[in-house]
């Protein structure tokens, strides 16, 4: 491996852009770039535009740089879905509140994050909230129903896993405000949401759920879903989003609004990354094989789709100028099912040893990276800026 990358975390050095690093290191393995400049702003464009509290979902890339970056730039939650993740915000960042809102737990995670102090939860079954009155104490304890309707506008669905229907729903909520316990709901209206209009139905629902069940919520988290840019030329609108959410929930809810909350981790961290891979053959002038794939920091493409925000840069940095061909590209190793969807346009003359950078690769990348067949090394660089 050249001087300067090394798997994990890598030097000091910050570097000026993913070109610098291409032309100084030519490195062979994938290489993960991010710019805590993009994430700032990331950051600052929730905090600014939502109208409530803003807090990170933990899960989508937990990189020690990328929580200590939003705490700085202000973000004062963390949605967190295991012990590992409660302890890992509660070390990071010690003063920030932490939302236990993956819906099902065992005992032993119950127990771990009482013991931790965790103030805020999710439920979406009566099994699920019976586990949480017997461990949980209810003094100054949230505890936030999780509804689900037919999926609109994302690109898959979390219904399928999670949620309960709106009766349903009603029902907990009802027991929660009994108990003594602070009555809130929750949603997730599913992933990469680039239409504002996925909000709305389900806001307008949990007014209804309120009305069914006679409680008035302390708090609304609207979810995740919030999009990245991943097409090229088509920018998601935020401030749409964040003018919908407040206006749906001011018309459904009257004088009774709750506060709100939401959970993005996609939408704060995925395009403050980008991804530099490399291509290790052009096979017959057709087919590109890259060093990185399906089991490696591109996982999530076959189900969400691909990045289309490309670069391809030659070995020496400078970008590969020709005609725009479709191409198929599959990853480095020997199975078949390591094939990005489709196929994706990329220069005609584009060459074995050139790299191909994927912007916006933050998200459920380093995650969910595997060293499957030997492959997976990835090494992990700082740069002011990403182009």
């Amino acid at each position: 491996m050249p001087m300067g990358l090394t798997e994990g975390r890598g030097p000091k050095t910050v570097w000026s852009n993913p070109a610098e690093i291409i032309r100084r290191l030519t490195p062979e393995n994938p290489v993960m770039v991010f710019a805590p400049s993009v994430l700032r702003a990331a950051a600052q464009r929730f905090l600014q535009g939502f109208p409530g509290l803003v807090t990170y979902a933990v899960k989508s890339n937990p990189d020690e740089a990328v929580i200590r970056t939003l705490s700085a730039a202000g973000v004062k939650g963390f949605d967190v879905a295991s012990p590992y993740e409660i302890d890992l915000i509660g070390r990071l960042a010690p003063d920030a509140a932490r939302h236990y809102h993956n819906p099902v737990r065992s005992q032993a995670e119950i127990a771990h994050a009482v013991e931790a102090g965790i103030k805020s939860w999710s439920v979406d079954s009566r099994s699920e909230l019976d586990k949480l009155f017997v461990r949980v104490p209810a003094e100054n304890c949230e505890i936030s129903p999780r509804f689900k309707l037919p999926v609109l506008g994302a690109a898959y669905d979390f219904g399928s896993k999670f949620g309960a229907s709106p009766e349903l729903a009603a029902e907990l909520l009802r027991a929660v405000a009994d108990r003594g316990y602070i009555p809130s709901l929750t949603f997730h209206p599913g992933t990469q949401c680039t239409d504002p209009h996925a909000w709305e139905s389900y806001i307008t629902t949990a007014a209804e759920i309120c009305a069914m069940a006679g409680v008035k919520a302390r708090r609304l988290n609207v979810g995740g879903g919030f999009p990245s840019h991943r097409v090229t030329g088509v920018e998601p609108d935020l401030t749409a989003i964040f003018q919908l959410i407040r206006r749906v929930t001011d018309e459904a809810f009257g004088t009774d609004a709750p506060q709100l909350v939401c959970e993005p981790g996609r939408g704060l961290c995925a395009d403050a990354f980008a991804l530099i891979t490399r291509v290790k053959a052009v096979r017959d002038g057709q087919n590109v094989f890259l060093n990185d794939g399906v089991y490696g920091g591109l996982f999530e493409l076959p189900i969400v789709g691909n990045l289309d925000r490309l670069q391809v840069l030659t070995p020496e940095g400078t970008p590969r100028e020709d005609e725009p061909m479709p191409r198929i590209i599959f990853g480095p190793t020997c199975d078949s099912v390591d094939r990005l969807p489709g196929e994706l346009t990329l220069p005609a003359n584009i060459q074995e040893g050139d790299y191909v950078i994927f912007h916006g690769a933050g998200a459920y990348s380093t995650v969910t990276n595997t060293r499957f067949n030997g492959f997976g090394l990835m090494a992990h660089l700082t740069v002011n800026a990403l182009e």
